[in-house]
């Protein structure tokens, strides 16, 4: 990655929070701001739901059965946007399992590598990130939560902590 180069972000919102769980809504921060988002159309076998998890993304099943894409769709569209490049996340330990079961279903192959965003990380940036993300949310005005909200959030405070890390070096923070 280029030092002016914004990374590509991914976010992904589930049917819950354990193994069982898998992908309902896939967000993508994109270069120069561009988003992608998209809710992901439940594949057979895929009967798991927590209602907890419910209440943080606030998407029932029943408009995932009528308004999400068939998993083949949304892989394609992933692989398209996203060829052999490497797409970032702060919850790798979830996304990239999610994203493992998406194109399963889909019997794609992932053409491009998801990793933890925190391998891009500064030390300084992780020093500024938990105040610097709670500005960014401060500046937003978002009426729902979506996984390409969360995706450009993260992308912003990756900017933005990148730049104060390069402009003010030996400042740290708590």
């Amino acid at each position: 990655m280029r030092s002016s180069d914004r990374p590509l972000i991914v976010d992904v919102e589930a049917s819950g929070f354990g193994s069982a769980s898998y992908p309902i809504e896939i967000g993508l921060a994109l270069d120069e701001g561009l988003k992608y988002c998209t809710l992901v159309q439940p594949a057979p076998g895929w009967t798991h739901w927590d209602d907890e998890a419910q209440k943080v993304h606030r998407i029932p099943r029943d408009v995932l059965e009528t308004y999400g894409r068939p998993c083949r769709e949304i892989a394609e569209m992933l692989n398209e946007l996203l060829a052999t490049r490497t797409v970032y996340t702060d919850g790798w330990v979830v996304d990239k399992p999610w994203l493992t079961t998406l194109f399963y279903a889909a019997r794609t192959e992932m053409r491009f590598h998801v990793s933890p965003l925190e391998m891009i990380l500064s030390e300084p940036q992780m020093e500024r990130w938990h105040g610097e993300k709670d500005r960014v949310l401060a500046s937003m005005d978002l009426s729902r939560h979506r996984a390409s909200h969360d995706a450009w959030i993260i992308q912003e405070t990756y900017m933005r902590t990148r730049a104060l890390a390069d402009s003010q070096p030996g400042l740290r923070t708590s």
